[in-house]
């Protein structure tokens, strides 16, 4: 069975330095219908004006994964850490029993595409964590990668959950099929580009639930990019 989320169905907020968008039910968005999807509590698409960001603020108890797609988001928290994040990189923070953080666009002219995506961790009070890794070289190889993995298989990054995260990236069109378990449950995020997904087209800011399927068919046009999340 498959569920389909028009990007234009979305809960949306314009704060002026920030333009998002809601797959699921976030702040002051609230559908019933979209909670989140198994362990996937949150996928916000986020524009952030030159110079802005968000203030130094709490999380704690969650995976917290930022995917930049255009220009840069400049991370400090309390764990000491101070990084840049660019496009083809993955960053995750598992906040545990309590982090702080801020994010802003470095780039005073140019505005910062990302994704930022919540996933419940599979018990309380981890100790805090931080992981970022470039996959540019990968997914120039590949087109299609795990990034994001519960034991960090295959160079991807650990996360507190039993959640494989894949990025689809490519300038050429391509295709592929991934057998898939029944008792699992999917999600397929679009970017970019346009993606066939059994026999469903997504355009960009289009995602879909996917649950009792034995297989993905995917077929993209060029210069596309999406993410495919298979959940417990």
């Amino acid at each position: 069975m498959m569920v389909l989320r028009k990007s234009q169905e979305r809960g949306h907020a314009n704060h002026g330095w920030l333009d998002s968008y809601h797959t699921f039910s976030f702040a002051n968005y609230y559908d019933p219908a979209f909670m989140g999807y198994s362990a996937l509590r949150v996928i916000n698409e986020d524009r952030i004006a030159g110079g802005g960001g968000f203030q130094t603020h709490p999380h704690n108890d969650m995976e917290i994964i930022t995917y930049v797609i255009k220009g840069a988001l400049q991370h400090k928290d309390s764990m000491g850490n101070s990084t840049k994040i660019l496009p083809g990189e993955v960053q995750t923070m598992s906040a545990g029993t309590g982090v702080r953080h801020s994010e802003f666009n470095p780039l005073p002219d140019t505005e910062t595409h990302l994704l930022q995506i919540w996933i419940m961790p599979d018990k309380d009070n981890y100790e805090p964590g931080y992981g970022q890794k470039s996959f540019t070289q990968l997914l120039k190889d590949k087109n299609f990668v795990l990034v994001a993995s519960n034991k960090g298989r295959e160079d991807s990054i650990a996360i507190h959950q039993d959640v494989d995260m894949y990025v689809g990236k490519s300038d050429k069109a391509g295709e592929k099929t991934l057998a898939t378990k029944k008792n699992r449950h999917l999600w397929v995020q679009m970017v970019g580009g346009q993606l066939s997904l059994n026999g469903e087209t997504l355009n960009p800011g289009d995602g879909a639930a996917l649950t009792d399927v034995e297989e993905l068919k995917l077929s993209w046009s060029k210069d596309s990019e999406f993410i495919v999340f298979d959940l417990p």
